[in-house]
């Protein structure tokens, strides 16, 4: 069906006659830039385009796919850079350069690419929408399985091994239906699972403020909100490095092109610690800056999401960084301003909180329709205008994640990173995950955690007195707190993100590092009712070496000499 343009406002058109439905594609104009349909009045379809309408002008011509804004999924999406709908990067720059013209349309899959296809289904097998029916080696490690399209089953009428592209028939069903490598899912529907799991495994990030602290679940959701220089970027990056997932996704959602520029050379560059290959093996990366299109930047969401739901089917745990959802957010608030819609609080629309929502929401551990069991970990972060987190995204995120991870511009000041608030901070996770611990790491992991947290709450009621009065006015013990809160700001809280080591601390090392401080904690507490002075023991040498192990691979060798001199240095104050 053809329509004809009759309005134009910005990314924001209206055509006249083209019978269309919510949500279906179109070309729009003579160079058939791709749109999507956003609101119907009678016989007017109102459309956001996805790239740039500079030049458009009423009477062009609209034609209708009459398909929804899909994502194509299948072998080689790892290592691939994506724009926000899904067009390879380095595909259209060899193609035109650094700039890419208006109307650009290539594959999100290479059609010319020969995979090597193994079928574990045989002909007579019935199989349901979801069931694997072979797999492909993607990259080095990383197994690709073949699923048949979720609505979708039959009976195999035939299927073969051999080397395919994307676009051959590799099996056919006995109701006609061709197998392909590659199958196409709408990128606003979920894509469906038999059951839901409950969230208790943790994802471990290797940064020791989120995992004993403020820890994750997979298949949980998290926001990192924080003013602008805060770190929300180096964290995203950080996350994707080191957490335990088995793929990730990195959308880089109107972010700044200098920081997208850094994502996309550094990443190629980074070696995965686990299987020593290149990190890129596994991730996939959507790259969508502040100055393209405000309509793709909305899309890029939702084609992440549909790529890390696709990996969770074949049985992996997916990492999902979102940087940042404030961006999303203001596209929604453009185009809602340009469809001359209600304005909400700030000017967002009315149903920013229901869009927050449906994305995160998300964000799960399943058993998919194979029966593997998956998940989809989603971090977004948040850009609040000056840092105030009472702001209508912040707020709308904080009601649907049960992670919520508050960076300090101050902490930052200091040089203290990761700059995480620990007071503002928390998380919903830890008690559905205290058996996992117990199991995995130490008996005793909620028990240590909880007087960290407590040390560091006393810390903070007592900066009043000593802003008021210093330190020195305090009593002893108090003045023992201060430095015991100390140790654990610098010792466990902070970590350095470019230390060949200190970059990534694994659960046992950040147990270990707790237990030491406390150790310290406990023994000064007895030297104090015994009669030491205060300068004896913040003078002591051995609490001061627990900052020296931070950035050591043989951490529990170092530590337990530490305690055994830190015990004898009490012994020698009787």
């Amino acid at each position: 069906m053809q329509g004809t343009l009759t309005r134009i406002a910005g990314p924001v058109a209206v055509a006249k006659g083209l019978n269309a439905r919510m949500y279906d594609v179109v070309k729009v104009g003579n160079e058939e830039l791709m749109a999507e349909v956003i609101q119907i009045r009678g016989d007017e379809a109102v459309i956001q385009v996805y790239e740039d309408t500079t030049g458009l002008k009423p009477g062009e011509k609209v034609i209708n796919t009459g398909l929804a804004l899909s994502v194509v999924l299948g072998p080689g999406l790892l290592t691939s850079i994506y724009d926000g709908i899904q067009r390879p990067l380095p595909v259209l720059m060899a193609q035109q350069g650094s700039f890419i013209s208006r109307g650009a349309s290539v594959p999100g899959l290479d059609q010319k690419k020969k995979w090597e296809f193994k079928a574990t289904a045989k002909k007579g097998d019935a199989v349901l929408g979801g069931s694997i029916i072979g797999e492909v080696e993607e990259t080095e490690g990383n197994i690709h399985y073949i699923m048949v399209p979720p609505n979708v089953s039959g009976t195999l009428k035939e299927i073969s091994s051999g080397k395919y592209n994307v676009t051959e028939v590799i099996g056919k069903l006995d109701n006609g239906f061709e197998l392909k490598l590659a199958q196409y899912w709408p990128a606003r529907v979920p894509r469906p699972v038999s059951k839901k799991l409950s969230p208790v495994v943790p994802l471990i990030t290797g940064q020791r403020i989120l995992d004993c602290l403020f820890p994750l679940a997979k298949g949980g959701s998290a926001a990192i909100p924080g003013p602008f220089g805060a770190g929300k970027t180096v964290n995203q990056q950080q996350l994707a490095k080191w957490c335990d997932a088995n793929i990730i996704v990195y959308i880089g959602c109107g972010e700044r092109g200098n920081e997208m520029t850094e994502v996309l050379t550094e990443f190629p560059h980074l070696t995965d610690p686990k299987s020593g290959k290149p990190l890129m093996n596994r991730t996939v990366l959507v790259a969508n800056t502040s100055n393209m299109p405000v309509a793709a930047r909305e899309a890029s969401v939702y084609t992440g999401v549909t790529i890390a739901e696709y990996y969770r089917d074949m049985g992996y745990d997916v990492a999902l960084m979102a940087d940042s959802t404030s961006r999303w957010a203001e596209a929604m608030r453009e185009i809602s301003s340009r469809l001359e819609e209600m304005p909400g609080e700030e000017g967002y629309p009315a149903y920013l909180s229901t869009r927050l929502a449906q994305f995160y929401e998300r964000a799960a551990r399943v058993t998919g329709l194979a029966g593997k069991e998956g998940s989809v970990t989603i971090i977004g972060a948040v850009s609040p205008p000056g840092g105030d987190f009472s702001e209508p995204v912040t707020q709308n995120t904080l009601r649907v994640t049960k992670a919520f991870w508050a960076l300090d511009a101050k902490l930052a000041q200091r040089r203290h990173f990761p700059s995480i608030n620990w007071l503002n901070s928390y998380s919903l996770y830890p008690s559905i995950l205290e058996p996992w611990y117990v199991e995995n790491v130490a008996t005793d992991w909620k028990e240590t955690v909880e007087k960290i947290q407590t040390l560091l709450q006393e810390e903070e009621k007592l900066m009043g007195i000593v802003q008021l009065v210093g330190s020195d006015a305090l009593p002893a013990k108090q003045q023992l707190l201060l430095e015991v809160a100390r140790l654990v700001r610098e010792n466990i809280l902070q970590q350095n993100a470019f230390h060949e080591v200190d970059t990534y601390s694994e659960l046992k090392k950040s147990y270990l590092l707790m237990k030491s401080v406390l150790l310290f904690s406990t023994l000064a507490n007895k030297s104090l009712e015994q009669g030491a002075k205060i300068s004896q023991l913040t003078k002591m040498k051995s609490k001061d070496k627990i900052a020296t192990v931070k950035f050591e691979k043989k951490y529990a060798e170092l530590l337990g000499q530490i305690e055994k001199e830190m015990q004898q240095e009490f012994q020698s104050l009787r």
